[in-house]
């Protein structure tokens, strides 16, 4: 039998996609002809197709070297090589094919998909240019163009390849999702998600595309119909992470309770077996603890770690100690640096700090929505730039250049964040403070700032950074705002004399046993009202239901529509107590409430996250409102709310505090969080590792 007769039945299963019995036959035939370049070639693309690349790569280096003219010998040796991580022995392999044939297109694309793995973009999209020159009607070559275009920030560029790569009448569907992920990249929300449609209706069994319009619709604060995509994505693939924890955080923020007990079974069950995929931020609001917290974080550190090693390791970056009287520089990304909650906390403080620290610099990662919150912060630094459209590379090369020694994250794990700059090491020294109520669990963080309460020495064994401790509370608080005067309490709904207990926290944190506990309030406090922020009709006709199923009559439950700022605190004049949720507390929205005069009670827990608003009631000296367990928190919030003199009282109280308090000192916190940047920069300028600062007592 000749040798093309030999492999022909090799080749003709690996086409008709039956890979394991290719590699079956392909060894067999293999122990009677040895030295068949092109069975042991076929044998190795079998054996990559059934996931076995390192004995790919092995036979396919036996099939290399028997057929050293082979140019696809060479590039499947590439892509296995690739597919075992081994970049640069891809690269090599996929040179040596093109000293064969140099302008052999599939060889031109491999040695793209292979730089772009070894972190060279460029050099990806000159393979990938050169590939496309060669055959200009491939739209697979041009759909991985726009994806490196993406990759390097060009995204009007990306759009357009992504474009004429779908008018090609074979194009596949990955084309709509990099048309997707460019519209995306530029805030076109609304037209990506028609693109991933698009994209859905051609290939309706690709979760992908079902996950990504998911995304788009959250953008667009439609979590009804996100909820819904995540749901088609997940039912096509049940043991995606990602879409799990989407799917559970979607449902929660649409209050949509229903069934949702086995869902999170499945989550935690899957952050449990050790599988990645899981958003981090996802998992606060669960009744996680802080060993799941940490691991769950740890492995999505890892993933985006191996995505930006190799970038990293190009760039090259080296951080030598600076001279211990060296002025400091320290800069802070985040993506609220316009109206939001980050914003409001930190204006006043970053104020405050530029009197403190040499030179600070701000990198809002949102775009300019022309508020005074984005003129204050700009005000506030030494350097403000705009990062809105920079890619995660760009914006670590503009934080490199401009010799940051602290670099400060206010998002973590939180929507917007940006670990892939922070992966990319761009300053000697790391942070994560604020926004994500947790550690990283990332190799690039140095430090995490929190304070004693929210940190206690329980809790340090599940935080992979080094901790700074702050001695007053870890988040800082605006003074500056003044609540407008409300209207009156009938105007809001809400009924004259009756006891208004509040909680104006996210609907995502108002998980089934926050809203028990609520109606077992109300039901002990006749005539009460719970007040809650208003979220759309069917969210609110789903809390009130479930509140009736507690014995909660509908009439009971009052929301407030959402308004200005200023006009928001000044609700709190009517609220009479505000009843926190569990796990996931208050955060800015108790430091509101306590600004604007409405004590908050609360039971800390025993995460990160379910203690912060006990934090600031210990600061500001109101630890009688930090309940020990559920059974005083509703004692508490009984006794009070059936005691208007003790309500009087407590209130009173409480505006003494605030003014004498350090939790609204800003000047203050300002001084505090600067000893702490010397602290960690003195000990990185004399050659000492990362260490906890200002230890508990």
């Amino acid at each position: 039998m000749q040798a093309a007769d030999r492999a022909a039945p090799i080749a003709q299963l690996l086409a008709s996609g039956r890979a394991a019995e290719a590699e079956a036959a392909a060894r067999a035939l293999r122990t009677r002809h040895p030295d068949d370049a092109e069975l042991a070639r076929l044998h190795g693309v079998a054996l990559l197709l059934t996931g076995r690349a390192a004995d790919a790569v092995a036979v396919l280096e036996r099939g290399a070297r028997l057929a050293p003219r082979s140019v696809e010998a060479r590039c499947n040796l590439a892509s296995a090589r690739l597919a075992l991580g081994d970049a640069a022995g891809a690269i090599a392999a996929v040179e040596q094919a093109l000293t064969l044939s140099p302008a052999y297109p599939p060889a031109l694309n491999l040695l793209g998909n292979a730089r772009r793995a070894a972190g060279d973009h460029d050099g990806a999209r000159a393979a990938y240019l050169a590939a496309l020159a060669a055959t200009p009607q491939a739209a697979g070559i041009a759909i991985n163009l726009a994806a490196i275009e993406l990759e390097r920030g060009a995204v009007t560029e990306a759009e357009a390849r992504a474009r004429g790569a779908l008018a090609a009448p074979d194009a596949p569907v990955d084309g709509w999702l990099l048309l997707g992920h460019a519209l995306a990249a530029q805030g076109r929300h609304a037209e990506a998600e028609t693109a991933y449609a698009e994209g859905m209706r051609r290939a309706p069994q690709d979760a992908r595309l079902a996950y990504q319009t998911g995304l788009m619709r959250d953008e667009q604060g439609r979590h009804e119909a996100a909820a819904t995509a995540y749901a088609a994505a997940l039912a096509l693939d049940p043991d995606d992470g990602r879409t799990l924890g989407q799917l559970v955080f979607a449902r929660r923020q649409c209050a949509d309770l229903a069934g949702l007990d086995a869902l999170t079974a499945r989550l935690h069950a899957h952050v449990a077996a050790g599988r990645a995929g899981v958003s981090p931020f996802a998992l606060l609001a669960e009744d996680s603890d802080a060993g799941a917290q940490i691991a769950c974080a740890r492995r999505e550190a890892a993933r985006v770690e191996t995505a930006t090693a190799p970038r990293r390791a190009r760039l090259g970056w080296h951080h030598a100690p600076r001279a211990i009287d060296a002025p400091l520089r320290v800069g802070f990304i985040a993506n609220g640096f316009h109206q939001h909650a980050t914003a409001m906390l930190t204006a006043a403080f970053l104020e405050a700090l530029r009197e403190q620290v040499p030179h600070v610099a701000l990198y809002a990662t949102s775009r300019d929505d022309g508020s005074i919150w984005r003129a204050r912060l700009a005000a506030a630094a030494h350097t403000f730039r705009d990062a809105s459209v920079q890619t995660a590379e760009a914006l670590a090369q503009i934080i490199h250049d401009d010799a940051i020694e602290i670099l400060i994250d206010l998002d973590g794990w939180c929507g917007g964040g940006r670990p892939q700059t922070f992966a990319l090491r761009p300053a000697p020294l790391q942070v994560n403070w604020l926004a994500y109520p947790g550690s990283s669990g990332a190799p690039w963080m140095d430090y995490l700032i929190a304070d004693r309460f929210v940190l206690p020495p329980p809790l340090r064994a599940h935080i992979s950074e080094a901790v700074a401790y702050l001695p007053r509370c870890y988040q800082p608080n605006d003074p500056t705002r003044a609540p407008v005067a409300p209207p009156p309490r009938a105007a809001l709904g809400l009924p004259d004399g009756a006891t208004v207990f509040a909680c104006f926290n996210n609907t995502f944190k108002l998980n089934r046993a926050s809203l028990v506990r609520f109606a077992a309030v109300l039901r002990e406090v006749p005539g009460s009202v719970l007040w809650l922020l208003d979220s759309g009709a069917s969210v609110n006709a789903r809390l009130r239901a479930i509140l009736a199923g507690e014995g909660v009559a509908p009439e009971r439950v009052v929301f407030a529509e959402r308004r200005p700022h200023a006009e928001y605190l000044g609700l709190y004049t009517h609220a009479d107590l505000f009843l926190d949720s569990h796990p996931y507390n208050a955060h800015t929205t108790a430091s509101d409430a306590l600004w604007a005069g409405c004590p908050v009670l609360t039971a800390p827990g025993t995460t990160f996250a379910a203690r912060v608003a006990g934090s600031l009631n210990h600061h500001l000296g109101l630890d009688a409102l930090n309940a020990s367990d559920d059974a005083a928190y509703l004692a508490t919030a009984i006794r009070l709310g059936r005691n208007a003199a003790a309500r009087a009282v407590l209130r009173a109280r409480l505006a003494a505090l605030r003014a004498a308090s350090p939790l609204f000192d800003p000047r203050g916190f300002a001084r505090d969080f600067a000893v702490l940047l010397g602290s960690m920069a003195q000990r990185h300028r004399t050659g000492l590792a990362a260490g906890d600062i200002g230890q508990p007592h």
